[in-house]
């Protein structure tokens, strides 16, 4: 059982914050990150490259190491990790305390080069996301995520971002007394940013990485079938992501191409804009393990509209209080109308939406973090929401 306090620590994670398809899971590593570092902590992130990305970076005190792309990082990240144990690769010079293994899916499987000393990062698990993989890479990935990686990782201290995804371990067989939550922080959002004025007409908006699970279309139907008894209604869909086309080409079958406008991969000033000007956020996620955009959203005083069933949304969002599940797709289409018709609803939900904002800071979540990491360093466990 170690007494020297937390030195050096090393991310792994299948992208950064950079990468065109980054989304809130990598802003969560990279602002804990960046926390950690700036308290004295050398921290590195392995992730993969890009087009334009360099090999090596800094961001925000984070040195950042990339190699591979979006599948063969994690062999390039094990080559390094196993070479870096004799002294050479990209990682020769890293010695840490701890590592942080993001498994989107599939873990890096840090724990073959360091033991214990590996905590499993999860927002959420991926059983409806599979299928996309196709018949046989679905079945192998699952099988990866739900059998192999908790039997490897049995004696490895996990952490989640949310109470449902906590749960959805321990469904996995992953000892409740070794799943620490460690919810989202948040970003000030830019004052030059804030338009005092929301939109005369009504917005709806999306924020999210435009990827199949995220079910960008149900926000589309949503409004395709209200278009006709709420005149002017328009959606911004903030985000990139490779099913972008697909949804291009889904609005103009719905026949409101002229209604939606897809933004694309903005920076934040564009991004709480456009959230600023928009009267409710709409997020039909099949699974989210937190949903950063909710958040955010709510510092704008925007409600935000989703499934029950995601999981993480019944954490992010207070049901009736700063915001509005829904069970299925009419359920979501008849809530998304009953928000845009009555303001003083939309105005009271989007209230509470924003004091509760006041609840998150990155600093919060990287004190959380480091309580994990120094257990772990420790020799020990850490449960519940920290």
């Amino acid at each position: 059982m170690s007494a020297r306090p937390l030195r050096s620590v090393l991310l792994l994670c299948w992208r950064d914050t950079g990468h065109p398809q980054g989304g809130g899971s990598e802003a969560y590593l990279q602002r804990i990150g960046a926390q950690l570092a700036a308290s004295g902590v050398e921290v590195t992130l392995r992730t993969a490259r890009y087009p334009g990305a360099p090999r090596r970076d800094v961001v925000d005190g984070v040195r950042v190491s990339r190699g591979g792309g979006r599948h063969t990082v994690y062999i390039w990240a094990g080559l390094a990790m196993v070479l870096a144990r004799i002294g050479v690769g990209p990682l020769r010079r890293v010695r840490p305390d701890v590592v942080i293994d993001t498994q989107n899916g599939i873990p890096f499987m840090a724990r073959l080069a360091y033991g214990r000393r590996v905590a499993v990062l999860v927002h959420h698990c991926h059983r409806e996301q599979w299928p996309v993989a196709g018949p046989v890479l679905g079945r192998i990935g699952w099988f990866i995520e739900s059998r192999l990686s908790p039997r490897a990782h049995r004696h490895n201290q996990y952490v989640t971002v949310s109470l449902p995804s906590a749960r959805d371990l321990g469904m996995l067989g992953v000892r409740p007394s070794r799943i620490a939550v460690v919810r989202n922080g948040l970003d000030e959002a830019p004052s030059d940013a804030l338009d005092p004025d929301r939109s005369a007409t009504p917005r709806v908006v999306v924020l999210s990485r435009l990827v199949p699970h995220k079910q960008i279309e149900d926000a589309l139907e949503a409004v395709a079938a209200l278009r006709p008894q709420i005149p002017g209604l328009t959606l911004d869909i903030v985000g990139g992501g490779w099913w972008e086309q697909r949804l291009v080409e889904h609005s103009t079958l719905l026949g409101i191409a002229d209604a939606v406008t897809f933004h694309g991969h903005v920076d934040d000033k564009l991004k709480h804009s456009v959230l600023q000007r928009s009267w409710v956020h709409i997020l039909p996620s099949r699974k989210e393990g937190w949903a950063l955009a909710v958040i955010e959203a709510g510092q704008h005083s925007v409600p935000t509209i989703g499934y029950r069933s995601s999981g993480g949304l019944t954490d992010s969002i207070v049901d009736g209080v700063t915001g509005v599940l829904v069970d299925d797709f009419d359920e979501l289409v008849d809530g998304l109308g009953t928000l845009l018709s009555d303001r003083v609803l939309r105005e009271q939900l989007g209230a509470k939406a924003h004091d509760r904002c006041g609840e998150f800071s990155w600093q919060q979540s990287a004190d959380a973090m480091r309580t994990v990491l120094e257990s772990v360093h420790r020799g020990q466990y850490v449960s519940g929401v920290v």
